[in-house]
């Protein structure tokens, strides 16, 4: 594996692979990598010629007060992981390569990026879009990876790519579990043990609500009222737990058969965020 740490030298490297006419993948992160992005890493491998992992902890999606300064940088370590799976190059640029100077160009997806996560983290998705952007001008990948737990993130880099015409295909890895169901995230670091004992909860929140939903319980802001409160009772602090069409993540109805329930809540300093994903079968009429 290459571990490249300038823009000018990765495009030679790409320029090369360009000529000899292979396909190339980005999978982007932000590093203190686990199982959930080696899974979408793998992915990549299988379906492109070349594989490029980025680890860059991106200032511009970080609000003030956040855990920019304190966010997990464990390289050394990401970078065996990458090696052993035969990555092909491992870009690691510094805030000074991707930000030279002040940046005076955000890339923002109006509206959907202020649902949700946008409510409490405002402007958090013009930097997530805006460095995805950059990357996919930097590498010039075929194919891009991103996994599903963050469902909004996803949902705002698949209409920046179609709102752009960007050239690059975005597939989605469906989220990395722990054992007790718990997604795969860089922040579980930050909790205690008694927390992560009682992380999973949210999950299996996501799931009784799934459940309430396909049981023909029309009354969506019952269920959503119903979790909060429970979620609330195991110590969570809930921002928010919402039914939502996929299409836009605006709030469903019970005519809609493409669902994704979405959530986010702090157990003491930590945020936690997961969805659940389905479809209602749509009924049918048996003729007289």
């Amino acid at each position: 594996m290459q571990t490249v740490t300038t823009i000018k030298n990765l495009a030679a490297v790409i320029k090369h692979w360009k000529r000899l006419g292979l396909s190339i993948a980005l999978v982007p992160t932000m590093g203190n990598l686990h199982a959930g992005h080696l899974k979408l890493v793998s992915e990549a491998k299988a379906k492109a010629d070349k594989v490029v992992v980025s680890i860059f902890v991106n200032p511009t999606q970080f609000s003030m007060g956040e855990d920019f300064d304190t966010y997990p940088r464990t390289h050394s370590q990401d970078a065996a992981l990458l090696a052993a799976l035969d990555v092909d190059v491992l870009f690691l640029p510094g805030v000074t390569e991707i930000y030279p100077s002040p940046i005076r160009t955000l890339v923002s997806v109006s509206v959907i990026s202020d649902l949700h996560c946008g409510v409490s983290r405002p402007r958090h998705f013009d930097g997530v879009a805006t460095i995805v952007c950059k990357l996919f001008n930097i590498v010039q990948p075929d194919i891009a990876f991103f996994g599903e737990k963050d469902f909004q993130q996803l949902a705002i880099i698949r209409t920046m790519v179609r709102d752009l015409n960007i050239p690059v295909i975005i597939v989605s890895v469906p989220t990395v579990r722990e054992a007790d169901g718990l997604a795969m995230s860089s922040r579980n670091s930050y909790l205690t043990p008694e927390q992560r004992e009682i992380a999973p909860k949210l999950y299996q929140s996501l799931r009784a609500a799934q459940q309430g939903v396909l049981a023909g319980t029309h009354a969506f802001s019952h269920i959503e009222q119903h979790e909060r409160q429970l979620l609330r009772l195991a110590g969570f602090a809930v921002e928010y737990f919402s039914i939502c069409r996929v299409t836009d993540l605006l709030p469903a109805n019970p005519s809609d058969n493409d669902l994704v329930i979405l959530a986010a809540a702090k157990l003491g300093k930590t945020r936690l965020i997961d969805n659940i994903q389905f479809k209602i079968k749509a009924l049918t009429v048996d003729s007289p």
